[in-house]
């Protein structure tokens, strides 16, 4: 971004010197070995860097060649209280503007930008024709007030992306054609947003505009106990950024979601309405009747009852057409079919839940924590410690019921703090050395226990 927006500064009549910590040149302006080099005796200063740590360090490298005076417009996306941090680096007779911008490389070669700006009146005014240059300008209100606009910008633009995505990976799954699905919402308020997945959707090469590492760490820094769909779409993303894609374009999250979401074949598709195989119509005409129908999503429980109640997201329809559930203990499981499973290898329930249930062929194990055969939390502050201890409970779980993690269908993870997601990461990938299984991970503002950091649930097929 800041080359295209330096060229136009060229264009414009400006005298520009420009430093990259990736060094490059743009032609017609002045390059700089340093920061604070490029920074002697200008009146103006732009930053446009990635995120609030890059920004910090080369402000404070540029601090000493700072002129009295200069105002400084800072255009990254870095939010309101890393901007007000920066005032510390400035000599007290500076000015500072926030003045982020919607728009990828396109717009900023052409100068259609949209400026979201921020600050005092006299700065603005000093650096308004400056700011024209990039776009149409918006002088949104007082310091801050730009980064702030802009994170609640992208709170909404980057969880639609990803949920469109996710729609795309389910239409593909249920046999719709994707391109009459981007067609029909081309018609619809979120068409540009279409548009724009195509090329991930249809397979075609597509430039990085806007990279999927910085749209995760725009909605990091978002974060607020309200933002709850974009701290979804944030956990979704950074396990993306995990598996590889953070410098892909944003829509790479299709892919993703493809690979590694749990999207299967969609069962509407599976039989004829009324055929010979159709089931008693309950779930609707063509349904696939598996025997087990969904209740409401309780797996996982994060409340004060303990780590999960796997298990009473499932209900059990004894005689359903399809594949009945088998009572596999001798009645003790009564009429449900469902066998509560609390092997001795783990630390005992206090009875509110089962660590596991089992249901035919289907292996249900409720969200395992870092608790210790005393109830205490193990490893508290620890994630890499509470991740094994975490781990190793699933898979002596998985053990007494003959299986192991190559038998996992879905693994779905809660963590407290989505940053300390590669220190699981490396955890599962000892335990799960084969092909991964469907996966889901979400941030969770608390667990059932402070100094709880993760819960991990899974469901597997039993050999």
């Amino acid at each position: 971004m800041g080359a295209p927006m330096a060229r136009r500064l060229v264009e414009a009549g400006h005298k520009v010197t420009v430093w990259n910590r990736t060094p490059r040149a743009v032609e017609g302006a002045a390059v700089a070995d340093s920061p604070a080099e490029a920074v002697a005796g200008a009146e103006l200063v732009v930053t446009m860097l990635s995120d609030p740590q890059a920004v910090h360090d080369v402000l404070s490298a540029a601090a000493p060649g700072l002129a009295e005076g200069v105002v400084v417009v800072e255009m990254s996306t870095i939010g309101p209280g890393a901007v007000a941090g920066l005032r510390a680096l400035l000599p007290s007779s500076a000015g500072l503007v926030d003045a982020p911008v919607l728009g990828s490389v396109e717009p900023a070669r052409s100068g259609t930008l949209t400026v979201l700006a921020g600050g005092t009146a006299r700065d603005l005014a000093r650096c308004r024709e400056v700011l024209g240059v990039f776009g149409v300008v918006r002088e949104v209100g007082g310091p801050g007030a730009g980064a702030a606009l802009k994170l609640a910008v992208m709170s909404t633009l980057v969880p639609a992306q990803v949920l469109l995505a996710e729609t795309a990976a389910y239409a593909r799954a249920a046999g719709v054609d994707t391109g009459t699905l981007l067609e029909v919402l081309g018609r619809t308020p979120l068409g540009a947003l279409a548009e724009r997945i195509r090329p991930a959707v249809e397979g075609g090469p597509s430039e990085p505009r806007y990279a999927l590492g910085l749209a995760a760490k725009d909605l990091r820094l978002a974060a607020h106990p309200v933002q709850t769909l974009a701290a979804a779409a944030e956990g979704r993303l950074t396990a993306a950024v995990a598996a590889g894609l953070g410098g892909e374009d944003l829509t790479a999250v299709f892919g993703h979601v493809e690979r590694v979401g749990h999207i299967e074949r969609v069962g509407h598709a599976a039989r004829e309405p009324g055929g010979p195989d159709a089931a008693p119509d309950r779930d609707g005409p063509g349904a696939a009747d598996t025997g087990i129908q969904d209740g409401p999503d309780t797996a996982g429980d994060l409340s004060q009852d303990g780590p999960g109640t796997a298990g009473t997201g499932v209900q059990n329809r004894p005689g359903a057409a399809g594949a009945p559930v088998r009572d596999l203990s001798g009645g003790a499981a009564g009429r449900t079919g469902v066998e509560k499973v609390n092997p001795a290898s783990v630390p005992a329930t206090n009875g509110l839940y089962s660590h596991a249930t089992r249901a035919g062929d289907l292996l249900f194990v409720s969200g395992q924590v870092a608790l210790d055969s005393g109830g205490n939390v193990a490893g508290e502050g620890d994630m890499t410690a509470q991740s094994e201890h975490v781990m190793e409970s699933l898979a002596r779980i998985l053990a007494d019921q003959g299986c192991t993690f190559d038998d996992v269908t879905h693994i779905r993870t809660f963590l407290t703090d989505m940053s300390r997601l590669p220190e699981y990461g490396a955890v599962r990938r000892r335990f799960i050395t084969g092909e991964p299984p469907a996966s889901t991970t979400v941030e969770v503002s608390r667990l059932f226990r402070p100094g709880l950091m993760i819960e991990v649930e899974v469901t597997a097929a039993v050999p």
